[in-house]
């Protein structure tokens, strides 16, 4: 990635006719349903661009929609002077430059929520499909083979699921494995409320140990790169099984993989790939293929039409709050900011630069002007400050032009 840097100061972000929306890699229609009945210009394509195209598209864009196989970087944020915000239709953002938008004034808002049901419920799936080698012996009716045995199958009661990360998947998965009667054990790095009657282990290495079935559910970050590699896999029972639907570069395939052929392991499921076709046009190879009791699929953790439904419902509606009336919760790369609009007034929205003596320069325009300050919230991170202003209606627009013209402006627009 390019090193960010912050904007020039410009005039205030005008949305001249409808607000232009860009939905990309065949975002759910509730999404578009939902943008399209506030009245905004909405163009939904079904595949992902490649940077080139997105820094060219993206020029006159107020909001853009992706999911995990479009990539926003600094050179197209850069482009995109009235971008206003980025909503990533799935939980991962690793496919946007986070510290990027941040400087530009671009919140990034995601789904960490609405797929929780699916993953779990496909995590479910594939301890009973492994424990049961399901999957092969399916492949060998459908290639004419009748083998009907029950050496190496056994009942999910009675075993022992360790979880790694428990976090919105993590912990409902727990739920479901309980109902099933099987013990709960899990492993994360901050402290958890354990539900039902799921532990904690200490440490990752308790858990690799004592589980029968190992699950990831963590995000991309430097500390969970390649975090299950040789030496992790040998510290987990002879036997057991691991399930991946997590991030792809979590889990060291090619160790994986000597272990399923060693007998280490008695197989795995894998959701996720350290690297993945952009299409579905597009071959796919890893050392996975063709190794007994493994289950290979395409990153359809959260590919449920419920889930994408619910995501396309749950990142619009951010959206439109953010357009609306200026609120951030839930964005992931910027300050919280979120306050009821107050009816006869105009607000102001503004980014700028975290330095000192910003708020005392937009406060002596607001008195210069004689503008009368209705309420007025200010939060800030290490590199921007994020405020809303509520103005009388007659003044809110000078006050904002001033503002646009401080040195140490990002973005400011009004909301009126």
């Amino acid at each position: 990635m390019s090193t960010p840097k912050f904007p020039s100061p410009s005039t205030p972000v005008s949305i001249q006719g409808p607000l232009k929306v860009l939905l990309l890699e065949n975002i759910h229609v509730s999404a578009e349903e939902m943008l399209k009945a506030e009245g905004f210009s909405v163009e939904r394509l079904k595949g992902a661009l490649k940077p080139e195209e997105l820094e060219e598209r993206i020029r006159d864009i107020h909001l853009l929609g992706i999911r995990s196989k479009t990539n926003v970087y600094e050179p197209a944020l850069a482009k995109a002077p009235n971008l206003l915000a980025v909503g990533a239709f799935c939980i991962g953002t690793n496919q946007v430059d986070l510290k990027s938008a941040n400087i530009h004034g671009v919140p990034v808002f995601n789904a960490p929520f609405s797929n929780t049901r699916s993953v779990a419920e496909l995590v479910i799936a594939e301890i009973v499909m492994l424990t049961r080698q399901l999957g092969d012996r399916s492949r060998e009716v459908h290639a004419g083979q009748w083998r009907k045995v029950a050496t190496g199958s056994h009942e999910v009661r009675g075993k022992t699921l360790g979880i790694i990360g428990y976090g919105h998947i993590g912990s409902q998965l727990g739920v479901l494995a309980e109902a099933m009667g099987m013990r709960v054990i899990f492993y994360d790095v901050m402290t958890k409320l354990p539900l039902g009657n799921s532990r904690p282990t200490a440490t990752l290495g308790e858990l690799l140990e004592s589980s029968d079935f190992v699950t990831l559910h963590v995000p991309a970050t430097p500390s969970t790169e390649w975090m299950i590699g040789t030496a992790e896999l040998a510290r987990m029972r002879k036997g057991s099984y691991l399930i991946n639907a997590s991030r792809g570069t979590v889990v060291d395939i090619k160790a994986l993989a000597q272990a399923i052929k060693s007998g280490h392991l008695s197989g795995a499921a894998v959701d996720v790939y350290p690297e993945e076709p952009e299409t579905n046009s597009d071959g796919f190879v890893t050392e996975l293929q063709g190794l007994p009791n493994v289950i290979l699929t395409p990153h359809i953790g959260g590919s449920t039409e419920e889930a994408q439904a619910s995501i396309g419902k749950e990142v619009a509606t951010s959206l439109i709050k953010f357009v609306r009336s200026g609120a951030t919760t839930g964005a992931v790369n910027f300050p919280q900011v979120e306050a009821p609009l107050i009816p006869n007034t105009h607000r102001i929205l503004n980014v700028h630069r975290n330095t000192p003596g910003v708020l005392r320069d937009i406060n002596r325009i607001v008195s210069d002007l004689n503008a009368n300050i209705h309420a007025q919230v200010l939060s800030t991170d290490a590199n921007i400050g994020y405020l809303l202003m509520d103005l009388d209606q007659d003044v809110a627009n000078p006050v904002c032009q001033a503002i646009a013209g401080l040195q140490t402006d990002i973005k400011t627009r009004i909301v009126s």
